[in-house]
């Protein structure tokens, strides 16, 4: 009973000290972003301001919080993801916080600069081949060290509070009138608490997905297939996925948009060209989508508030959505793209390039 004790001792401590983390950041900041004409306004919400860099730092909080009050994260025990972006970090961060041990298990061979962030946090990474390895490697490391795979597309969409505490309540704080909100979906996490926070408030916010080529999600939802899969990797980083994981719940979607590759750059560099910060490719996924959201409104002579999410930034981004050698070497040319964008922000239609 006394080692019992102990346990939920250290379990309410350690619940504690993430808690007041998130209590000490505070909200992170709205950016307006530039329209022309009146009566639609987007907004983003900059996840980019978390410690780690983004919006999987809420992820990484609510991950370790839900698993230690499960009793699968314990003290002192060894916690592994397998992850080859930016929730290694936030998940180091987090077991930096609490003093636990943290393996990623990434896809690949040894990137040093991939695995910097994590090690100078303190965790360790393991690189396995072929990429989709990286899961079963997790689950062995776990089971050899006795410790807890975190599991995110398994979990985080049960993790991530809908209440009010999180990212769906501080959103609709900010800006109660939405009328659309605009993300993509990796884990369906993100997706799936807003959704819920609106049925929960009975708000008449709509909630619309983008998602990336080569992704399962939007064939998924336009099919109502569950178990849709394409097989095949998403080039934009943090959102779209082979198959419909199980934390994307398509009956809380009311819109999902395709959005090609080179759209995304496009995207993402227009976000830089307004707010100086380098987003990513999920980013400028979000600017593509909500910028088609607000034409429409504006087409049909509606008002409203578009509100997205820088879901992160950083100098690494100017590694690849912004260089045009690494576009080129992906087969994308945003520029066609770029086009539309900068017509449309200058007063003109929204016309999409033949593809």
């Amino acid at each position: 009973m006394a080692d019992d004790r102990d346990e939920r001792a250290w379990a309410a401590l350690a619940i504690g000290r993430l808690d007041a983390e998130r209590g000490e950041l505070g909200p992170t900041p709205l950016i307006p972003f530039p329209l022309p004409g009146q009566g639609v306004t987007l907004l983003f919400k900059d996840e980019s301001a978390h410690p780690t860099g983004g919006l999987k730092h809420r992820s990484a909080r609510a991950l370790f919080r839900h698993a230690i009050a499960c009793g699968r994260i314990t003290e002192g025990g060894t916690v592994v993801e397998a992850t080859g972006g930016n929730a290694a970090v936030a998940q180091a961060y987090m077991a930096r916080l609490l003093g636990l041990p943290y393996v990623a298990v990434m896809p690949g061979k040894d990137d040093p600069a991939k695995a910097r962030p994590v090690r100078e946090l303190g965790g360790e990474c393991r690189f396995v081949t072929p990429p989709l390895a990286i899961y079963d490697e997790a689950r062995r490391v776990a089971d050899d060290t006795g410790g807890c795979y975190l599991d995110q597309f398994a979990w985080a969409e049960r993790a991530l509070d809908w209440r009010g505490d999180d990212v769906a309540g501080e959103l609709f704080a900010q800006v109660p009138d939405a009328a659309w909100v605009v993300v993509g979906a990796g884990t369906g996490a993100t997706a799936a608490s807003l959704g819920r926070y609106v049925r929960h408030r009975g708000l008449a916010a709509r909630l619309a997905v983008v998602d990336p080529e080569n992704s399962a999600y939007f064939p998924g939802w336009a099919t109502g297939a569950r178990d849709y899969a394409t097989g095949m990797p998403s080039r934009i980083e943090g959102i779209g996925r082979p198959r419909m994981e199980p934390g994307f719940l398509p009956s809380l979607v009311d819109l999902m948009l395709p959005v090609p590759d080179a759209a995304s750059v496009a995207g993402a560099r227009a976000v830089r060209a307004a707010t100086g910060l380098a987003v990513g490719g999920s980013t400028g996924a979000n600017l593509w989508g909500a910028l088609r959201l607000a034409a429409r409104l504006m087409e049909r002579g509606e008002e409203g508030t578009i509100v997205s999410l820088v879901a992160d930034a950083g100098e690494r981004h100017l590694r690849g959505v912004h260089d045009d050698g690494w576009a080129a070497g992906k087969g994308l040319d945003p520029a066609p793209y770029a086009a539309v964008i900068e017509r449309f922000l200058a007063g003109g239609g929204w016309e999409e390039p033949a593809r």
